[in-house]
């Protein structure tokens, strides 16, 4: 299975907005319509645990991952009516120790509301991949081998807990990921994860595509034919 071949999505916010420092939030009428360009180009979005699935078995032809880092609760509001419109799926990277919290570590702009545990049984319901985001949306970077064995292994547990389900897969927050993290994430149990750009990818630091509120269809084509160039097995 190649960790590279098919394009992967990266959101974060579907939201309405007056002030966006860090570019991680999309209106609802900009996400609805890149939904819509996927879809009418006969391309199906998929959480990461169908994505690799359908690796595979060799099935993934057309399909593209879409992942929402953070957890935030404007997903269940915005994101997910959108997703089950179209048939798609995605999976929700959640910080596990700010369930019911806000995006305390941006330093700057409006604090958005993170999804509780109940919501995130609710979207797990309507078929959603969950996922690890760490404890604190922490880089593990360069972090001491214990608070990144504790990030990793003790948000994943958690999450199990709140679930009822196995718990597969993590993203890097800040897509910070050194090879003592990778192997710390491979260690504690993960099939995969998702980081950013990684100089060198695989299953546990697979590339992904940022997704903002200025990817009209044009941006968008382009974006995904420099994956295509840049990992040379996407379709």
């Amino acid at each position: 299975m190649s960790a590279t071949k098919q394009q992967v999505l990266m959101y974060h916010s579907i939201d309405h907005f007056e002030e966006d420092p860090y570019l991680i939030t999309v209106k609802p009428q900009r996400f609805a319509a890149q939904m819509r360009w996927l879809s009418r180009r006969g391309l199906r979005g998929v959480s990461m645990r169908d994505l690799l699935d359908a690796q595979r078995s060799g099935t993934a032809g057309r399909l593209v991952g879409l992942t929402f880092d953070d957890g935030y609760a404007d997903f269940v509001t915005h994101a997910l009516p959108v997703l089950l419109r179209h048939g798609f799926t995605g999976t929700v990277f959640a910080v596990t120790g700010r369930l019911g919290g806000d995006n305390a570590w941006d330093p700057l702009g409006p604090r958005k509301p993170l999804m509780t545990a109940e919501q995130l049984r609710e979207v797990a319901a309507h078929g959603m991949e969950i996922g690890s985001h760490t404890l604190t949306h922490a880089s593990l970077a360069g972090a001491p081998a214990a608070d990144v064995r504790h990030q990793v292994e003790a948000s994943r547990i958690e999450l199990e807990g709140i679930l009822g389900r196995p718990v597969t897969g993590l993203a890097y927050p800040y897509g910070h990921a050194d090879d003592e993290a990778v192997e710390a994430v491979r260690a504690a149990g993960y099939g995969y994860a998702c980081g950013i750009r990684p100089h060198a990818a695989g299953p546990h630091n697979l590339p992904r595509t940022h997704v903002g509120e200025r990817d009209n269809p044009l941006r968008l084509h382009a974006k995904r034919a420099l994956h295509r160039w840049t990992w040379g097995r996407g379709r």
